[in-house]
Parts: C-alpha cells; sequence; structure tokens
C-alpha cells in the first residue's frame, strides 16, 4: 500500500511540476522499439511477474559462482538453523538450484500474472506474493522445528501456489490443463478439483514424509492464498487508507 501511495504521489508532483512536457520523442532502433512494445503490451500482472522472474534469474545464476557458494546457501536457502533464518525466509523465495525447479516455477507464476494483476492490481500482488513467500518459509520452518529437521528449502513455490489458491479460490469453475501435456493428451479440470488435489497430495507428502517437496511450505503457501481472498483481502488491503493517511501525514505535501 505504501508503493501505491507513492505511485499516487509522484504522478501528482509529475502533474504540478510539468504542466506542459515534452511528447513524442523519436526512439532510434528497431531493437528497443521492439522491446518497448512488447513492455507496453503487457499487462500490470505481466510486468511485474517480469521484474521477479529477472531476480530469480540473477539469484539462479548466483548459485553457480563458486566464491558466492557460502553466502547463497546462508542468506538464500531457508533453514531454521541458518545463519540468517529470518532474512532467508524472504530471499529464498528468489531463489532456485535446478533449471527444471526455477523453469517450472517461473512459467507457473507467468500463466497466472495476468488473472492476478487484473484482480489485485500489481500492488497489492506484489504484497501479497512477498508474505505469501514468508508465510510459506514460516511454515516449512515449524514443520522442521517439529520434525528436529535441519534440511534447506530454495524456491518460489511456496509463493506461487498461494497465488495459484488465490486463483483458484476466485475463479473455482475455471477450466485448467497441465501444461505441455495438453498439447499430447487433451484434458482439463476445474479450478477447485486443481486446488483440492493439492491440498490433499501435500498433506498426504507432509504424514508420510515425503521428500519430493517441501510439503509444509506448499500447504502453508495455499491456505494463505485462499484465506487472503476470502478474508485477508478485505480485512487488510480494503482498511488500508488509515495507514496512507498517516504516511501521507509523515510524508508531508508533494513539493511543486
Amino acid at each position: 500500500m505504501i508503493w501505491q501511495y507513492e505511485k499516487l504521489r509522484t504522478h501528482a508532483q509529475k502533474i504540478m511540476g510539468w504542466v506542459e512536457s515534452q511528447q513524442n520523442k523519436v526512439k532510434f532502433g528497431g531493437i528497443r522499439q521492439h522491446a518497448n512494445a512488447m513492455w507496453n503490451n503487457m499487462s500490470s500482472g505481466e510486468k511485474l511477474a517480469a521484474g521477479i522472474i529477472a531476480l530469480n534469474t540473477i539469484v539462479f545464476a548466483a548459485w553457480r559462482v563458486p566464491a558466492l557458494e557460502s553466502v547463497m546457501i546462508k542468506y538464500f536457502s531457508s533453514s531454521p538453523v541458518s545463519g540468517a533464518s529470518s532474512l532467508s525466509m524472504l530471499l529464498s523465495t528468489f531463489s532456485h538450484y535446478s533449471l527444471l525447479h526455477y523453469a517450472a516455477n517461473m512459467y507457473v507464476l507467468w500463466s497466472f500474472s495476468t488473472v492476478m494483476g487484473s484482480v489485485l492490481g500489481k500492488e497489492q500482488m506484489l504484497g501479497f506474493y512477498l508474505s505469501a513467500g514468508v508465510i510459506s518459509s514460516f511454515t516449512s520452518y515449524c514443520f522442521k522445528i517439529i520434525k528436529k529437521s535441519a534440511r534447506p528449502s530454495i524456491g518460489a513455490s511456496g509463493a506461487i501456489i498461494a497465488l495459484l489458491g488465490a486463483t483458484c479460490i476466485t475463479f473455482p469453475n475455471s477450466k485448467l490443463q497441465i501444461a505441455f501435456i495438453g498439447d499430447i493428451i487433451p484434458h482439463s479440470f476445474t479450478a477447485d478439483s486443481a486446488m483440492k488435489a493439492i491440498l490433499i497430495f501435500d498433506s498426504f507428502g507432509l504424514l508420510f514424509g515425503w521428500k519430493l517437496f517441501d510439503h509444509a511450505a506448499h500447504l502453508g503457501g495455499m491456505l494463505f492464498g485462499i484465506w487472503y481472498m476470502k478474508y485477508g483481502r478485505e480485512l487488510i488491503w480494503e482498511n488500508r487508507e488509515p495507514v496512507m493517511r498517516l504516511w501521507h501525514k509523515l510524508r508531508g505535501k508533494p513539493s511543486q
């Protein structure tokens, strides 16, 4: 919500400071024009997703630098016994070591970015995404402490499954299909069915101790996504006006 306020403030400053601004600058270079056209054609959700994917790509590349290994393990893998357990709950959300893990998560993020960007707006979507990442990591921590496990976790899966859960609870009758398989074996299922299947799968994974995924993080992310769209959005985002009013008072009037 602070980001949204600062955007509005910046627009106000431009309006007051620039009565007449220079327009219609000619931009040279085919690549730049093509890139600008692609960016302008993106939805607000896709633009946010592009930024998140860029950060994930940088972190993915950083794992390949041997000199950064100790930093990556400490700050970009989440474990309750790591040297930076609080900060790594957030930073691990942008961290992938496996190319398949990275590609799958970024594909799903991009796939749902437009619909959730239109529902939440990019400011709320970013706040939702970051909160989901931290909460899913915290859920994973709780389970690891109970199981006395120090096994680290990385990946955006918790945040992305929260995004999936938010989509499924908002549009339960929407038709989904598994990426790429639908081109070979035609199939579809409702978003509500997908949500229930993921909840059941990760519950069994937690119960039987499967180690293929961080099932606790997945469950935490999915449940947060469902809770936020049913209750949290109204409780938090719809009541942001007092916070923005206080922030405006602290910031003062925009300078001309």
